[in-house]
């Protein structure tokens, strides 16, 4: 019996529409909590509660925002992540081989994979992946984000968008890890066929498009794992929330990997949905903002003050109303009815009011990561303090700093290498898995826990060296030469192999010996010095670079 092609194993719309609906009711257990949050830390990023389809462009989203001290940690909070994990435009992480690569080849692939690094930055800075990837940062601080990787055109190869954890419903794999994903998508008909190049369209929607181009278009877009081949199909379908039918298929491609980056900040076993550092200061920030708007209350009655009026028949009680620069009809406001008009008494404490919120406010901004030590504003800072820093910063994100490497960083190399390789822009057949080629993060927090690593081989080749000479040789040089220049993230290209090393040690040694000959007046010839190192070549079976980058390198 043949085996079927990948597109007549592809889910058919039934069951795509089925597993859509399953994964929309997960979704909504979540949906109140996070817009929740994003009402009081992203409101004019919240498209919950239904507001993704129902919201119009432009309108205010902050009427019962009293205070922007969440909004503004949150803020930092993305800042600070992304400036120590992914700092624009500069390369945040490096391909180095996999535990399945012998010792002895390592060293020349490594040089090989830098080159494939460079290429793939140099694609990621000229596209908009600082711009997605902050945005996305801001999602995961309330708890769970999304990021879709696209083929581009030829002069953006990959596209990046960060799409609103509201816009997007998906399932996990068997390890618990984000799989499939599903979204609805509105779409001008008339750009269908330029956002995805060979749809087949149904003579309906065709005829619906010619009629009305400009009208949009409902669909759903599904990424489903294949469990039997690990591939991945991506669909477009034809969905219509008002209507029973299951839709039609206009777009299918079958490919090695999702397009989909989905990470939560921390999670509970069982749970879909993350939990991040702005649910956790809820609590902190709903009070707050109550606070705040009790304060400014209790001020606009000091600036324009309320004032009570005898009730003497001239005055009507029915028009009066409790509120700054108004008037309350009383039936006396003193001993013998009292003056006819007079303020009324003001209640509540300021000071302990402010007291109140500088304790919240800190506690928010300790949560959300938002705290120097010292201040920003002081003088300037010395090299070991930014490294204490960023040491600070990693402990207090914890396992946060673990998943972000896991769930985002490893995920978005390997969806990127992909897209380039299926565009042709880059060969590269491995596989990111740590076996074949592993990601290893080279931002300044990855370097900063580092920089630990290699401050103790210091210590240790200071300490053994006191040792006498089994202390001396207890370290491997040219090992250790090459284990610091890994861990402090230096390209392999601008360092000399081992047997570049070997050759430069023996040509110093001569020249050394040679002037050593010519002071002492010695009449014979210095020994002749040992010919000039050739380029080594890579022993069998090692990864060259491609040769599309060999005008790179």
């Amino acid at each position: 019996m043949a085996a079927k092609s990948d597109k007549a194993r592809a889910p058919k719309p039934k069951e795509i529409r089925q597993r859509y609906e399953a994964a929309d009711k997960k979704y909504r257990d979540w949906e109140s909590l996070y817009d929740m949050c994003f009402q009081y830390a992203a409101p004019q990023r919240n498209l919950f509660g239904g507001r993704i389809e129902t919201d119009s462009p432009g309108g205010t989203k902050m009427g019962n925002v009293f205070d922007s001290t969440a909004i503004a940690s949150l803020d930092r909070f993305a800042n600070r992540v992304q400036a120590n994990v992914f700092p624009p435009q500069r390369q945040w992480a490096k391909l180095k081989s996999g535990t399945k690569v012998s010792d002895d080849r390592k060293f020349a692939i490594n040089g090989a994979l830098d080159t494939v690094a460079d290429t793939m930055f140099a694609v990621m800075r000229s596209s908009n992946f600082d711009i997605a990837i902050g945005e996305f940062l801001h999602d995961i601080g309330i708890g769970t984000a999304h990021l879709c990787i696209q083929p581009g055109s030829y002069a953006d190869p990959v596209t990046y968008t960060a799409v609103s954890p509201a816009a997007v419903r998906f399932e996990e794999d068997e390890n618990g890890r984000p799989c499939n994903h599903y979204r609805k998508i509105k779409m001008r008909g008339e750009l269908i066929e330029k956002a995805w190049r060979g749809a087949k369209l149904t003579e309906q929607l065709r005829r619906e498009i010619a009629d009305k181009p400009q009208d949009e278009v409902e669909l759903l877009e599904s990424t489903i794992r294949d469990l039997e081949t690990d591939r991945y199909h991506y669909q477009i379908i034809t969905f219509k929330s008002d209507n029973a039918d299951d839709g039609a298929v206009i777009f299918h491609r079958s490919q090695k990997y999702s397009n989909w980056v989905t990470s939560r900040y921390s999670k509970l076993s069982g749970e879909l949905m993350g939990r991040g550092p702005v649910m956790c200061a809820l609590p902190d920030i709903r009070t707050l903002n109550k606070v705040k708007e009790l304060l400014l209350r209790k001020a606009a009655f000091n600036i324009v003050g309320a004032y009570t009026a005898v009730d003497d028949g001239v005055l009507n009680p029915n028009n009066i109303d409790i509120a700054p620069n108004s008037i309350i009809a009383v039936a006396a406001n003193a001993g013998a009815r009292g003056p006819s008009l007079a303020p009324l008494p003001q209640t509540g404490d300021l000071n302990l009011a402010q007291f109140v919120i500088n304790d919240l406010v800190a506690s928010i901004k300790k949560i959300l990561l938002d705290e120097s030590l010292p201040p920003d504003n002081m003088s300037a800072r010395s090299a070991t303090e930014i490294v204490e820093r960023m040491k600070e910063l990693a402990q207090n994100m914890g396992s946060a700093f673990g998943r972000l490497i896991d769930e985002v960083l490893i995920p978005v190399v390997e969806i990127t290498l992909h897209v380039l390789n299926d565009a042709g822009i880059l060969v590269f057949p491995l596989k990111v898995d740590g076996r074949d080629v592993a990601a290893v993060p080279v931002a300044p927090l990855a370097m900063a826990q580092n920089m630990d690593e290699v401050q103790a081989i210091v210590q240790f080749g200071q300490l053994a060296a006191q040792l006498g000479p089994e202390g001396q040789a207890a370290l491997n040089k040219g090992r250790t030469i090459d284990y610091v220049g890994d861990r402090m993230g230096v390209p392999a290209q601008v360092r000399n192999t081992p047997d570049e090393r070997e050759a430069e040690v023996a040509k110093l040694q001569s020249q050394a010996a040679a002037m050593m000959a010519a002071q002492g007046g010695a009449g014979a010839a210095p020994p002749e010095a040992p010919p000039e190192a050739e380029d080594v070549p890579l022993p069998p079976g090692a990864v060259s670079a491609p040769p599309q980058l060999q005008a790179v390198a």
